[in-house]
């Protein structure tokens, strides 16, 4: 049997109170190993950007969506607990850089220093560079909200600011305490998306993650002495409770494995990149879609 070597690692994963997310996923596949989880979440207040509504629906989609991004905490942790791990959570707005250290102190009173750090949260909205009469190059975007909004500066800040500058400032501070404590093992995965190289209808979306991936290989090479190694997941589509089945049927065809993933899957890969096993791997991106993404 693999022994990942994860039993008493402290893991800090953010983005999960979404019980059905990646992040929740994460946090029970790392509790499951022994880890000591912390749990970094943020309830998504509705925007005019987003307009999106709550719903009672329980069928996948964008309003069912929102609803699970805005839930408390307490399922996931209960969840989490039933694996017998040390479990611990604070919420956090990442879009302030304030609290970033603040997310570090809270993690390490209570479980310890952050060995492992998962920078999953992330924040969406759709844009274009097209003027509201052209016809739009991504037709998918259709099956899943309303038109994209033209491109401006408060929308593009709002998404780099989640998405890019925060896991970013992230990465700095994990990196700045282990190398202080003189720590031998460190763990930094980043997620990020197949469309990060270019995302016609989603394009700021797809930047950020870009710029995050250039981070991820900068700190691979800076960091690797340290015995920190950094790596990205790079996701196709996965079910968190946004594809409707309408999306799903015309998604399809991009899968070669033919099925759209779920948290779990993508949750076995990030295990995997912080556990012994992975040892010798970083500054990779893994394509983590069910070969959508090569």
């Amino acid at each position: 049997m693999l022994e990942p070597g994860l039993k008493e690692k402290v893991v800090l994963v953010t983005g999960t109170n979404n019980p059905r997310g990646i992040g929740a996923a994460v946090a029970r596949a790392f509790a499951a190993q022994g880890a000591r989880v912390f749990l970094h979440y943020f309830r998504w207040r509705p925007t005019a950007a987003t307009n999106a509504k709550s719903s009672a629906d329980t069928s996948p989609g964008e309003s069912f969506y929102y609803s699970q991004q805005t839930k408390p905490i307490e399922e996931v942790l209960e969840h989490v607990r039933e694996s017998g791990a040390e479990v611990a959570a604070f919420e956090a707005d990442l879009a302030d850089p304030a609290l970033i250290a603040v997310l570090f102190d809270r993690a390490e009173a209570i479980l310890g220093p952050v060995e492992v750090l998962v920078n999953n949260a992330a924040y969406w909205e759709a844009d274009t560079f097209l003027p509201s009469e052209a016809d739009l190059p991504n037709k998918l975007v259709q099956l899943w909200t309303n038109r994209p909004q033209s491109l401006n500066a408060a929308a593009v800040d709002r998404i780099f600011a989640v998405n890019t500058r925060a896991p970013v400032l992230m990465m700095a501070e994990f990196a700045g305490r282990h190398i202080k404590r003189k720590a031998q093992f460190g763990r930094i995965i980043n997620v990020s998306t197949a469309g990060a190289e270019r995302f016609p209808s989603e394009v700021t979306y797809g930047a950020s993650k870009f710029a995050l991936e250039s981070y991820t290989r900068s700190a691979a090479m800076e960091l690797g002495k340290f015995g920190v190694t950094v790596n990205t997941v790079s996701l196709g589509p996965v079910q968190t409770g946004w594809i409707t089945r309408e999306l799903e049927q015309a998604i399809l065809p991009t899968i070669p494995l033919g099925r759209i993933g779920t948290p779990e899957e993508v949750a076995d890969v990030i295990v995997f990149l912080a556990s012994h096993q992975a040892r010798w791997l970083t500054g990779q991106r893994i394509y983590v879609g069910g070969g959508h993404g090569m």
